[in-house]
């Protein structure tokens, strides 16, 4: 299922809690398309966080502008680390909504252009699955899964996951972002 639809996903790394980082992620230059519909989600591992947003839009009017706000001389800055992971197609979906009470999203990073999606749709784990492709040459991964999933079964996803093949994995839960 090829559409029009694009997926910008950007990937950030930086020690900021969610708080901290939303108020100085919504500091940078975006293009007023790709605020139209963006989800952040965030993931804490060894006192260090990750994000990855998600820019929805049109594939003819996505203008992706990401630059930092000027630094202030007077206050140390803290690092954040940033990754553009690239613009991706949505091949499979099985969720329109963000992740709800009692779940976690579970992104999955595939580097493999000839990976076996079918074994992903297939896990025993009970999950509904996103499944994005590179709509772009130069993306960064073959392809993205987003598995919604029960708190009760992550561990387990994450497990099959790991044993089937070498992929990236990380739970992450929906930041919430300020009313502009």
């Amino acid at each position: 299922m090829r559409t029009d639809k694009v997926v910008h996903f950007v990937w950030f790394e930086t020690s900021l809690d969610s708080d901290q980082f939303i108020n100085k992620w919504e500091h940078y230059n975006r293009s007023v398309n790709s605020d139209a519909d963006v989800t952040l989600q965030g993931s804490k591992r060894n006192n260090m966080f990750k994000y990855v947003a998600q820019h929805r839009c049109d594939s003819t009017e996505f203008q992706f502008l990401f630059t930092k706000a000027a630094k202030s001389t007077r206050s140390k800055e803290t690092e954040i680390k940033t990754k553009q992971i690239g613009g991706y197609s949505i091949l499979h979906k099985e969720r329109t909504h963000e992740a709800g009470a009692g779940e976690d999203k579970v992104f999955a990073f595939l580097i493999r252009t000839d990976a076996d999606l079918n074994f992903y749709q297939q896990l025993s784990v009970p999950n509904k699955l996103n499944i994005y492709g590179a709509y772009y040459e130069n993306c960064a991964y073959a392809y993205i899964l987003e598995f919604f999933v029960k708190h009760e079964y992550v561990a387990e996803l994450v497990e099959q996951l790991k044993q089937h093949s070498t992929v990236e994995v990380g739970i992450y839960k929906e930041c919430v972002l300020h009313a502009v």
